[in-house]
């Protein structure tokens, strides 16, 4: 029998984080996949409009309502997989060329991004929480009374849902161990 060594064994802590990191990883994929799933009704839903309009002159009613759902939960149940696999749309031409001759400050100065990106992910839950808790309570409606209508605490819960999930994985990315922005990870693949 091998005896274990620290390097060959991740610790307690590092195990945590591993298993964590998959975790929310495995989530933000799931809600990608149902973010996608989303984009694929909407389309639906606009050719079915379309057609109905164009061709029987009765358009759908509620497809605008139904449009301005989809989007925001579109958006919210994939963000987090977009920060996952760090294909967020940013400039990181300076952190590059850092990275090229000083690759611990460029480390350390994603890190402080990932950090700061969590606060503003996790304040926005935090923010999100009570009105999704008082759209949960009073079933406020939106839409047009008679023609459609729709429930608000759907939208707040993907909000809350969105932005806590996003809130996990960048502050596992700003504890977790370094990372190369040029060779993708094995959660990015």
């Amino acid at each position: 029998m091998v005896p274990s060594t620290d390097a060959a064994q991740p610790s307690g802590l590092r195990r945590l984080l591993n298993g964590l990191t998959r975790a929310t990883n495995g989530v933000a994929i799931a809600a990608n996949v149902t973010g996608t799933l989303v984009v694929l009704g909407l389309v639906l839903v606009v050719n079915y409009d379309i057609v109905a309009r164009g061709l029987f002159n009765r358009p759908f009613h509620g497809a605008v309502e139904l449009v301005q759902f989809a989007m925001v939960l579109i958006v919210f149940l994939q963000l987090p997989d977009v920060i996952r696999v760090e294909r967020l749309t940013r400039s990181d031409g300076f952190l590059l060329l850092i990275g090229l001759s000083h690759p611990r400050v460029a480390s350390a100065m994603r890190r402080v991004i990932d950090l700061l990106s969590f606060m503003l992910m996790a304040l926005t839950a935090v923010a999100i929480f009570p009105e999704f808790l008082k759209m949960w309570d009073t079933q406020d409606y939106y839409g047009i009374p008679g023609v459609f209508t729709a429930p608000w605490w759907p939208i707040k819960l993907t909000v809350l849902f969105g932005t806590t999930l996003c809130a996990a994985i960048l502050l596992l990315k700003s504890v977790g161990p370094s990372r190369n922005p040029a060779t993708p990870t094995s959660e990015q693949s």
